[in-house]
């Protein structure tokens, strides 16, 4: 099983529409672990990591996000999946 870790920065209208809770609840869906955070410039950063599938998975639905929400981007770099903390948790 091929497992990767991105760090993602969703920008767009993302805050103010749940889109943490939203992210969290699809995360766990996917069984993937990491975190999400609100940013000071309105976007929203994810660290997510899991199988190859289930992280492209999410990355599609970083797109949609919940309702209300509107998208206009989402940039991702890779990271380290070491020492990604097991659940997936709102950290701010």
């Amino acid at each position: 099983m091929n497992h990767r870790a991105v760090l993602v920065r969703i920008s767009g209208r993302v805050q103010g529409v749940s889109y943490r809770v939203w992210t969290q609840r699809e995360a766990r869906r996917l069984d993937l672990n990491g975190w999400v955070r609100n940013e000071r410039d309105g976007s929203v950063t994810a660290l997510i990591s899991g199988t190859e599938e289930a992280v492209a998975s999410m990355l599609e639905a970083c797109w949609q996000g919940p309702p209300g929400a509107e998208v206009r981007s989402v940039v991702q770099e890779v990271a380290d999946p070491t020492g990604v903390p097991a659940g997936f948790d709102i950290t701010g």
